[in-house]
């Protein structure tokens, strides 16, 4: 993984035409990788694939990043980034519940539009990958702490089930992101986004007992 991955790049600024070149490929990259992975998942994804994506050479490609598997994850760095900006604008008097439906849906909507990698479950060379990105660490860990408080003062205020670990919830919402419900359904025709959306959303918090 190159280092400006990794780290905090200086003020446009103070960076050099060279400098500035180099994260403007890499965004690139970042951005072809993600919409490749939420088109085609991870396996079926392939590097050349990737290079004609963005315009540029293998060899190019992999001065910024050396593999496949760090090239999904500075995707998933960047998806990442993306829900903690969204968690950041929400609404702080809305109760914990409507924030956890609030994630739920944007995660939906990210499927939906095209925008969420699809990654395998299972991947050896992938999860070792990932597991030893502290840039996605950190940031899966803070998405995870905020979601988490939220769960716990849900099920505190009685509005999720008390009865059901924290963690299962929270690896719950989690699925949804890669939820095969959502594009089974939009292959019907029957149903517009929101509409796949909602209903994605009534089973996922009110289940499927009539009420």
């Amino acid at each position: 993984m190159s280092p400006t991955a990794l780290k905090s790049p200086p003020p446009a600024a103070k960076r050099s035409f060279r400098e500035q070149m180099h994260l403007a490929r890499e965004d690139a990259i970042v951005e072809a990788v993600n919409r490749l992975l939420a088109e085609k998942g991870f396996d079926a994804m392939t590097v050349d694939a990737v290079a004609a994506e963005v315009g540029i050479a293998k060899a190019s490609l992999y001065r910024h990043f050396p593999s496949k598997e760090d090239l999904a994850a500075a995707a998933m760095v960047r998806v990442l980034e993306r829900a903690l900006a969204h968690i950041e604008g929400l609404d702080p008097t809305q109760t914990p519940l409507q924030r956890l439906q609030a994630v739920a849906r944007w995660t939906l909507q990210t499927q939906l539009a095209g925008a969420m990698p699809t990654l395998p479950s299972a991947n050896s060379s992938l999860r070792a990958a990932l597991m030893s990105h502290q840039g996605y660490l950190d940031r899966l860990m803070e998405v995870s702490d905020r979601l988490g408080a939220w769960i716990e003062a849900a099920q505190a205020d009685g509005s999720l089930d008390r009865g059901l670990p924290s963690v299962v919830v929270l690896y719950t919402l989690y699925a949804r992101a890669c939820d095969p419900v959502l594009g089974f359904l939009k292959s019907t025709g029957q149903f517009d986004d929101e509409q796949i959306i909602d209903m994605v959303l009534r089973t996922c918090f009110q289940g499927l007992s009539a009420r």
